[in-house]
């Protein structure tokens, strides 16, 4: 029996399978998943059980969940898909006869408004309805922030459309620290854990850590809906994946990505990464 990790190639799959081989998870005990599995041979490697898995494709579903006791569903990207993809993986996760599922989902879930927050209820109910499951509600990533850092120092400005919503972001490996504790633990079948970073900030205070960690001054711009829409359509992203960023934007300008219940920290048994440190990090 084992835990299986979908979208191990992922930035936050990679993280939960270091995260699980941290907590002392054999690399035998671990089955990670990829629609690609040779970007996953570093982990094959190292001895974990590499196998393909694509949502898309119920027949590759068996294989490779076969034996699993536990599994991690990373959601998938794309939105438009994502509730029948995750219906396929929660199917053939209950035929493999798996004891918990542990679904990476969003803050708020249960109340979101968002299109992404939408999406991520409903395969909450799937998995209610099916198989034991413990909720992450994932807050922002951190990492949407500091991935974009040379840009922003470039044009001098962090442009947004949140307003004075507060953003509860953590990095990816807090969170898929969450996940590994979740899933080498007892008792968290039925939970929904609310997860975000012990410090929420606003853009403008986000802005205003970038210009004191990088010594460049960095202006907070906040626009409307459309204006933002037209900047991101401008650098280059499809109009769909701006739509789901601005409708995100609009739901952090509501509260829906802010938490202070402190379950992220209580689970990682540690603070959060604060975002100065983030900054740093994505400096060097």
């Amino acid at each position: 029996m084992s835990i299986v990790v979908t979208a191990a190639s992922s930035h936050l799959g990679r993280h939960a399978v270091e995260a699980l081989l941290a907590r002392g998870v054999p690399a035998s005990g671990i089955v990670a998943t990829s629609r690609d599995v040779s970007r996953i041979k570093d982990f094959a490697d190292r001895g974990v059980v590499v196998r393909r898995a694509d949502f898309a494709e119920p027949d590759s579903l068996p294989a490779a969940f076969e034996g699993v006791e536990k599994l991690l569903l990373i959601s998938t990207t794309d939105v438009d898909e994502r509730v029948a993809n995750h219906r396929r993986a929660i199917d053939a996760a209950v035929a493999a006869g798996a004891s918990l599922v542990a679904y990476t989902s969003m803050l708020h879930a249960d109340t979101a408004t968002s299109v992404l927050g939408v999406t991520h209820y409903a395969t909450e109910q799937d998995l209610r309805d099916r198989v034991p499951s413990v909720m992450l509600r994932n807050g922002w990533y951190l990492e949407n922030y500091t991935g974009q850092l040379s840009q922003v120092l470039r044009g001098g400005a962090l442009a947004g459309a949140t307003g004075q919503g507060r953003i509860s972001a953590a990095t990816r490996a807090d969170y898929a620290d969450a996940a590994a504790v979740v899933l080498t633990t007892d008792g968290h079948a039925g939970r929904a854990y609310e997860l975000g970073g012990d410090e929420a900030f606003t853009l403008a205070e986000l802005a205003a850590t970038i210009s004191a960690v990088t010594g460049t001054q960095i202006a907070h711009v906040d626009l409307t809906a459309e204006a933002f829409t037209q900047v991101l359509t401008d650098a280059g992203l499809p109009a769909e994946l701006a739509h789901v960023l601005v409708d995100a934007d609009l739901a952090m300008g509501r509260g829906e990505l802010f938490t202070d219940t402190g379950d992220l920290r209580r689970l990682i048994g540690r603070p959060t990464v604060r975002q100065a440190e983030a900054i740093s990090a994505a400096l060097n």
